[in-house]
């Protein structure tokens, strides 16, 4: 527990990350950005110091102050940023799990750096701004802030700071520590699989058809695309506010609440079809307010239950992007529905094996895997390869990843 509980600490430093205590568990076995913002004064500095305090010796505080970076409304970002991404550069190489960035942070060109180097190490990113109470009061932030800031050079900032900035999509990124262990269930489940005489028989659809018991289909190698890094199921693709409905979900009680916050996915079985190989996650009731209504829509005469499509994508065949992995999931669930449960292929591994014929599997797990994840968002523009579709109705489909 924290040296101050959530009853005990101001309203400007409640937060998950510092008080619930299945948050903090899964901020410890991740690698984590937390990017303050705000204004001069608003209380960042103490937000920052409150994080250093909650996990100790696992985090490392980078605060421009210390470079003399005077924050202003300017033409070109300061050469003494350089020194500030060496640092931080530094802190990502000894895979430091939770880095604080402590800066207004209200310029997209300064952020677009820090995002390119948390694709590039691998960490998550979460932004967290004070809930003090004057942090918006310029006559009073021109008191507080040590620049000796007026109140009309924090006027001409509060603007950039006032839109909420939105991310390529929202999601439950996984921790480092349950990436892992999903990415060894999965590889476990295609050497199975590969080597079943069953699957050989229908291989047909993965390679040509063996008979030969002693020949193993590689299905590692025949997923060559395999999401790197932190692994995640997407919610919901905003385009950075631009897809249809952006806004409207990011501004929902239930997306505000959550942001940031840790979560157990459960995963109740792993998937492979000719084109993709995924994990299927079972929403709790906890969970499925954060799913997007129209999620589960490929057309308009689509009327499955909600939450059908989340999912973690693991692989894709060659030629294959990731927004499939979400398509292929929701065929088995439609033929789920119609009354088709597939053809008992009898015990696999960790559960149920069924084949649902067209080179579909499934294998539905015994004992269900849960794994920590932090619902945030994605703010990269690097390697990500946009896995939502949008119809003709302006619905985003549900499935991102970075490769």
């Amino acid at each position: 527990m924290s040296t101050q509980s959530a009853k005990e600490r101001p309203e400007g430093l409640q937060f998950p990350f510092l008080d619930d205590d299945d948050t903090v568990a899964t901020v410890k076995e991740s690698k984590t950005f937390f990017i303050l913002r705000g204004l001069p004064g608003s209380g960042k500095s103490t937000l920052a110091q409150a994080i250093q305090d909650r996990y100790k010796d696992a985090c490392k505080v980078i605060s421009v102050d210390a470079y003399k970076i005077v924050p202003a409304i300017r033409s070109a970002i300061p050469d003494e940023y350089a020194k500030v991404d060496d640092e931080l550069v530094e802190y990502c190489k000894r895979d430091v799990g939770v880095i604080v960035l402590d800066d207004t942070h209200h310029e997209r060109e300064r952020l677009d750096q820090l995002f390119e180097i948390a694709d590039k190490y691998r960490y998550k990113v979460i932004f967290a701004e004070p809930k003090t109470q004057w942090r918006t009061d310029c006559l009073q932030l021109k008191e507080k802030n040590q620049w000796k800031l007026s109140v009309e050079e924090l006027k001409k900032m509060k603007p950039s700071l006032e839109k909420e900035f939105l991310p390529m999509y929202f999601g439950w990124f996984l921790s480092k520590r349950s990436s892992e262990i999903l990415r060894k269930t999965g590889q476990a489940f295609l050497d199975e699989l590969g080597s079943l005489k069953n699957f050989k028989k229908e291989s047909k659809y993965f390679a040509p058809a063996i008979e030969d018991p002693k020949i193993k289909i590689d299905l590692t190698s025949y997923f060559v695309k395999r999401p790197p890094g932190v692994l995640h199921c997407t919610t919901k693709y905003t385009d950075f506010g631009k897809a249809a409905g952006a806004e409207e979900y990011a501004q929902q009680e239930a997306v505000k609440a959550a942001y940031g916050r840790g979560f157990t996915l459960s995963i109740s079985a792993l998937f492979v079809t000719p084109k993709t190989v995924g994990a299927r996650v079972e929403l709790s009731e906890q969970q499925l307010p954060l799913w997007p209504a129209d999620a589960d829509k490929v057309t308009p005469a689509d009327n499955l239950p909600k939450g059908s499509r989340a999912h973690v994508t693991l692989g894709c065949a060659s030629g294959v992007e990731a927004v499939q992995t979400g398509l292929d999931l929701l065929e088995f669930v439609k033929l789920e529905k119609a009354g088709n449960k597939g053809e008992d292929m009898g015990v696999l591994g960790g559960g149920k094996l069924q084949y649902f014929n067209n080179g579909m599997w499934m294998l539905v797990l015994s004992k269900k895997v849960d794994v920590r994840a932090i619902f945030s968002g994605y703010y990269g523009k690097g390697k990500l390869v946009p896995t939502q579709s949008t119809n003709k109705r302006g619905s985003a489909f549900s499935s991102c990843t970075i490769i």
